[in-house]
């Protein structure tokens, strides 16, 4: 004989169904004022669209400056990797000793890769770089010691300075050469724009909630007499609410789907003219561009401050809102 299931009380039944009917007009409600929201944009669509163009061109100016300084961070960490330091050795050094030194100077800890640069070699160099073949071919001697290219392992100036201190105490190397005073520099300016960049999001982030804060104040006083009926009739101020909440999030979703357009547009007008001026370098760089990841940021961002402007602008309205 099979033991049947126990059958749960019939209140309890009965207060699941109610929950699940109330979760189901919740979700109901919602999607209805999602549409509406979207249909009363779309009626206004001249007026709608400026909404969303100056929320657009307050979001451009910091993701412009973030991809700036993104690709400054690129740009540091090729400088981390080709930072070397150049070790000169004594004139009195031969070429077979000078090929010794190197091979000590590559055991030293910290070291990642050396190249020893004869004095010939280093002539020869000098001479395709100033052009002045001719000129220098009249000396008497060569008067440029040999020298060994070094790469740190870690490029850090703390631990290229240990290294050239290092490097300095052996014998035959007369002076190390290390120029990170620009790095730093460069660092240093990486960190101020990254400050800057904050501040500035932070401002123009206010900036959003002022353009969408006045443009939901607007609609709510349009509509003051409906929210009044609604209210006298027993509307909470959640359903009275929800309607502009929406109504934000579209503002905020356009405003960042025209930044993410506007900033697309501006890296492909500057990308070939950025690709020659490396080039004229000898270098290759290309803009860095927002991505999957990027683009969905600013969206959710720019969605984000929508509906938190709307929040404020209704909230604080709607304490002023009495029934008649």
């Amino acid at each position: 004989m099979t033991r049947q299931p126990p059958v749960p009380p019939r209140g309890a039944r009965s207060q699941r169904t109610r929950s699940s009917s109330q979760l189901r007009g919740w979700l109901r409600h919602h999607r209805a004022m999602g549409a509406d929201s979207a249909r009363r944009l779309l009626r206004q669509p001249l007026g709608s669209l400026l909404t969303m163009l100056a929320i657009a061109i307050a979001l451009v100016l910091p993701a412009a400056l973030w991809l700036m300084l993104d690709s400054a961070r690129l740009l540091d960490a090729e400088l981390d990797d080709s930072a070397t330091l150049t070790a000169y050795l004594e004139p009195r050094v031969a070429e077979g000793e000078a090929g010794r030194i190197a091979e000590a100077v590559a055991a030293q800890s910290g070291v990642a890769g050396t190249r020893l640069i004869t004095a010939a070699e280093g002539m020869a160099e000098f001479q395709q770089a100033l052009g002045l073949s001719d000129a220098l071919a009249r000396l008497d001697g060569n008067p440029l010691p040999a020298s060994i290219v070094v790469t740190p392992d870690d490029p850090a100036p703390a631990a290229v300075r240990q290294l050239a201190r290092s490097l300095e105490a052996l014998a035959g190397v007369a002076e190390v050469r290390l120029d990170l005073a620009w790095l730093e520099r460069l660092r240093h300016l990486a960190e101020l724009g990254r400050r800057v960049a904050l501040a500035l999001g932070v401002l123009f982030g206010l900036g959003v909630l002022l353009v969408v804060g006045n443009t939901i104040r607007l609609a709510v006083e349009s509509r003051r007499q409906e929210i009044e009926v609604v209210m006298l009739i027993g509307a909470t101020h959640a359903f009275v609410r929800r309607p502009f909440l929406y109504s934000g999030a579209w503002y905020g979703l356009g405003g960042g789907l025209l930044a993410w357009a506007l900033l697309a547009l501006g890296n492909q007008w500057l990308a070939t003219p950025v690709r020659a001026l490396a080039a004229s370098y000898g270098a290759s760089f290309t803009l860095p561009q927002l991505g999957l990841p990027g683009s969905a940021t600013l969206l959710i961002c720019s969605t984000l401050l929508g509906w938190l402007g709307a929040w404020i602008a209704v909230g604080r309205h709607l304490a002023g809102i009495r029934p008649r």
